[in-house]
């Protein structure tokens, strides 16, 4: 006997030991003989990582996929993996270092700290993988792979090897984001932009004098936020500040920045300006004589129409230097502490002065108000304001990164970029939704070298070797760069290793072909690739979608993959981003406690719309326990009722419409279910899921069910009937638990044990092993029947189209009203004879009559072309109800005018948060759909 109710947490864990025990997913498992491959690798979440929404979103996405396709008899492998994060993983084992008062990395020594880590992995690393296993992720687990694991660890010193031979990795002196509490560089999306905006203002010859104190306080709350004015004397000038022919203004974010300034640019065409270019202006504090030169860069609308360049500090800034040959002078150290002492760079052509020079060692924002108070003290502060715009933090550190001058090794990817261009537009792999191929090729056709290299301990560490005159060697092992040294030598010389490890991003590039054994010619890496699908998030389109496509082609001289489907991000109810400051995040785990695996898992499923964001709210994954429920309920009702697999039983063969209607739309369901998984369209895949079991199935097939089914005198065609109808139910929730086991694996899983003694033996695959995760899809669209769903049909159309009305037009809930037919075909009558009593229960109907026209004062319906009516006279006050429904319509029209009104007001949709405006977009939409509503139940009054 089958519990009462269903209980995931008492069911999850026992499914997935069962699974593991009949090695379920591993590669290949149930695959039909001469099966395609199809092979998904897993994005590889960190090490560090636990389950977040993001996660869990887009590994049920992967896991629907390849639990289909498992079921269409493919040869499947789920590859799984995590990456080793780098700043990550470091981090997390030099905060367990500090917290156990152990010593910190640098003093311990590399191989000590890298002992810690590795440590630290095997105790901790595997949290992620254990959560991905509770969410239901049918990956092939013995493959799991890790980003420095033995294999994937020569895939990077290979391609690395590869592509410095062939020309493509080299190492150069430019501007990268540099985090300095790390001390490294970090990539862009370890970047996070964060609006300031501050409360200092202060103008030179206002009413009030120039106050350090309240400055010093207003940058102690926050050092950025404020935009400062200052003057730069023109060179052979004396400078006048009621003389603009003196000076030049500029406006900076970043004061202490002033002292690697190297040219000032203005806008050719700046008629108030222009006749400063060619001249120079001498640069205070530090007297280097500076030009002024013409560059479109320089917009003359925006601050003071000149712009101070400084090409070490500002990624455009080194852009303008390099086209115009500025110097480059770098006036910070790795820490962001100003290093202007013994710098040979900043002291070239200058002469500082001694409170200048007495600025070496301060931090930067120390320097920032000291040099403000220096220009104020000189009269060249002009003014300083508060300014809002965006300030780039590192995403873990917190702290404000500089863009700062270093050597670095970098990948030339333009020759790459032009191959993952070209594989995109000749179709070889398929981006969805297509919107974003525009934003792929627009990365790759304005491609920027590739920082590859990070000033951290945790990584891959670079191969490459320097003789004692700096020369570089880079080869894959020691040996093989002393090999070259002594080519290069005549001699054996010592080596010193670059101490710096590769982006993490570096071997995430190359996970479809490592993680199948490569550079190895393994049997997996010729079966599986290049892979079928890959399922990420769109913000990571360039990070890693790209740069795969790159590796791919260059190393395997084939796309990686077939298909990208990138889907959007997890939001909150209202469409907010999710984060810890704002107290919006939802844990998934707590979800799955609460609702179970199946119930977040259909919810991600149905809201996965191409191209839009998920707004998550709590009461949706609610809602889909309750599905979860409602099929279970389906299944005990079907025990109750002796619904049992019958011997030999044929669903082609069934005779009565009600069981023919069922199987027919059980057909159709499982066609839309296959085109929607197939099209990456979850939500419709998930939404005819839906609608067959709980709308078709629990709500109207066993419904109408229930007199076959609970007859207590049945003749002979009474026990045939419900023979038929017993098994009927009974093959159709076997065909329930293989439709909806992509979305909803546990619940199926278990139903699908439950009845496996409930009647006669299934006919399945051999060595399935009693799992439906390794039956069959089933092929049912020989059970499409026309001619039942037509008589069904119009039955469940006539009876919910009865109810609608009734609801829309206060029809007291136990009032029984007749029905009238209006020249009813022969079909119709024939199908609301065989069903009449059926219908005046289910629609609460005193009787049903057969006329030529429709009674007076009667509301009308159409149903599949045929004519209802609801004579309403004396039940409700028609003239009243029609002045209530056109009371809601106008106040419907005022509201959709307000809302439309804020929507088309600039100066809302500037200020106003993402998730208000997107509230007033539904409003919107629901009061329209209303609209339509009570338009339609005012037609039937008419």
């Amino acid at each position: 006997m089958m519990d009462k109710t269903f209980e995931p947490a008492a069911v999850e864990a026992r499914i997935s030991k069962a699974w593991e025990e009949a090695d379920a997913f591993k590669a290949g498992r149930g695959a039909a003989p001469g099966a395609e491959p199809y092979c998904i690798v897993i994005p590889p979440p960190n090490v560090t990582g636990s389950l977040h929404m993001g996660h869990a979103l887009n590994n049920t996405l992967q896991d629907v996929l390849c639990r289909f396709e498992r079921l269409r008899g493919k040869d499947v492998l789920w590859q799984p993996g995590t990456d080793h994060a780098g700043i990550a993983t470091q981090m997390v084992v030099e905060r367990k270092l500090a917290a156990e008062n152990k010593t910190d990395r640098r003093t311990m020594g590399r191989e000590a700290f890298l002992a810690e880590v590795w440590k630290w992995k095997a105790e901790s690393g595997g949290t992620i993988v254990n959560q991905l296993k509770r969410l239901g992720a049918s990956c092939d687990w013995s493959r799991e792979r890790f980003t420095m694991d033995e294999g994937l660890s020569a895939a990077v010193l290979k391609v690395f090897v590869g592509l410095h031979r062939q020309g493509l990795i080299y190492r150069a002196k430019r501007l990268v984001n540099w985090d300095p509490k790390f001390q490294t560089a970090i990539s862009d999306i370890e970047v996070l932009q964060l609006e300031k905006t501050g409360s200092f203002k202060w103008q030179r010859g206002g009413e009030e004098a120039f106050d350090a104190a309240k400055l010093e306080k207003a940058l102690a709350k926050d050092p950025s936020g404020h935009l400062y004015y200052f003057d730069y004397p023109i060179e052979g000038a004396t400078y006048d500040p009621e003389d603009a022919s003196t000076y030049i203004s500029v406006a900076t974010t970043r004061p202490e920045t002033m002292l690697g300034d190297t040219g000032v640019a203005v806008h050719p065409e700046n008629e108030t300006l222009k006749g400063l270019i060619g001249r120079s202006a001498v640069l205070p504090l530090v007297k280097r004589v500076i030009p002024i030169f013409g560059d479109d860069y320089a917009d003359p609308e925006k601050g003071t129409g000149a712009v101070k360049i400084t090409p070490a500090h500002d990624f455009n800034d080194f852009d303008v230097g390099k086209r115009n040959s500025l110097r480059v002078v770098n006036i910070l150290d790795g820490e962001a502490r100003i290093l202007i002492q013994d710098n040979a760079d900043f002291l070239e052509g200058t002469a500082p002065e001694r409170e200048t020079l007495a600025l070496d060692g301060l931090d930067r924002f120390a320097a920032r108000k000291a040099v403000v108070g220096l220009m104020e003290a000189r009269g060249l502060l002009r003014k300083v304001e508060p300014n809002t715009h965006t300030v780039p933090h590192g995403d873990r550190s917190d702290v404000v990164i500089e863009p700062w001058l270093t050597d670095q090794w970098y990948v030339d990817v333009k020759p790459l970029a032009d191959r993952a261009l070209a594989a995109v537009k000749d179709g070889r792999t398929r981006i969805t939704p297509e919107s974003w191929t525009k934003t792929y090729n627009d990365w790759l056709e304005n491609i920027e070298p590739w920082c590859v290299s990070r000033q951290l301990w945790w990584g891959h560490q670079i191969p490459a070797w320097y003789g004692p005159d700096g020369e570089c060697f880079v080869a894959e092992t020691e040996a093989g760069a002393q090999a070259l040294a002594l080519g290069h030598y005549g001699g054996p010389v010592a080596l010193r290793r670059d101490d710096d490890v590769l982006d993490t991003w570096f071997s995430s590039a190359l996970w479809p072909f490592s993680t199948l054994g490569w550079p190895e010619e393994t049997p997996e890496l010729k079966r599986y690739y290049p892979t079928a699908t890959l399922v990420t998030g769109f913000d990571i389109i360039f990070f890693w979608v790209a740069r795969m496509m790159m590796m791919g082609l260059n190393f395997m001289d084939e796309v990686p993959f077939r298909d990208v489907y990138l889907h959007a991000m997890v939001r909150d109810e209202k469409g907010a981003k999710m984060s810890k400051s704002k107290g919006n995040v939802i844990d998934p785990l707590v979800l799955i406690d609460t609702y179970g695996a199946d119930a977040l898992r259909f919810t991600f499923a149905a809201m996965a719309a191409q191209g839009r964001d998920i707004k998550l709210a709590t009461s949706r994954v609610e809602g889909y326990r309750n599905f979860a429920t409602k099929i279970w309920n389906a299944a005990r009702f079907a025990e109750i009722n002796g619904c049992l697999r019958a011997e030999g039983f044929d669903p082609a063969a069934v005779k009565l419409p009600l069981n023919r209607w069922i199987l027919s739309e059980a057909a159709r369901t499982a066609d839309a279910v296959a085109a929607g998984i197939a099209d990456f369209k979850f939500n419709e895949a998930a939404d005819s899921a839906y609608r067959f079991v709980w709308g078709q199935f629990c709500d109207w097939y066993l419904e109408l069910s229930k007199p076959v089914l609970q007859a207590e005198e049945l003749d002979a065609a009474g026990t045939a009937a419900r023979a038929e109808t017993q098994a009927t139910v009974a093959h159709v929730i076997d065909l329930i638990c293989q439709l909806l086991h992509p979305f909803m694996p546990f619940l199926t899983e278990e139903l699908w044990a439950q009845k496996a003694n409930a009647g006669a033996s299934r006919v399945v695959p051999a060595g399935e092993a009693g799992l439906v995760c390794l039956t069959r899809w089933p092929e049912l669209s020989a059970l499409v029947d026309e001619a039942a769903e037509a008589e069904i049909g119009f039955v469940v159309d006539l009876i919910s189209d009865i109810r609608s009305i009734r609801s829309e037009t206060n029809v007291p809930g136990g009032t029984q009203v007749p029905l009238v037919l209006v020249k009813a075909s022969a079909a119709t009558r024939a199908a609301v004879e065989a069903w009449a009593p059926m219908i005046e229960r289910l629609a609460r109907l005193s009787a049903i009559e057969f006329a030529e026209q429709a009674p007076g004062q009667s509301a009308q319906i159409i149903v599949r072309g045929e004519v209802a009516a609801l004579p309403l006279a004396g039940i409700i006050d028609l003239d009243a109800e029609r002045a209530r429904l056109n009371k809601e319509l106008a106040k419907l029209d005022q509201d959709i005018v307000a809302v439309e009104r804020k929507l088309g007001n600039p100066d809302f949709m500037a200020r106003a948060p993402e998730e208000i405006v997107e509230e007033n977009r539904e409003r919107k939409a629901a009061a329209e759909a209303r609209k339509l509503k009570i338009r339609e139940a005012l037609e039937r009054l008419a």
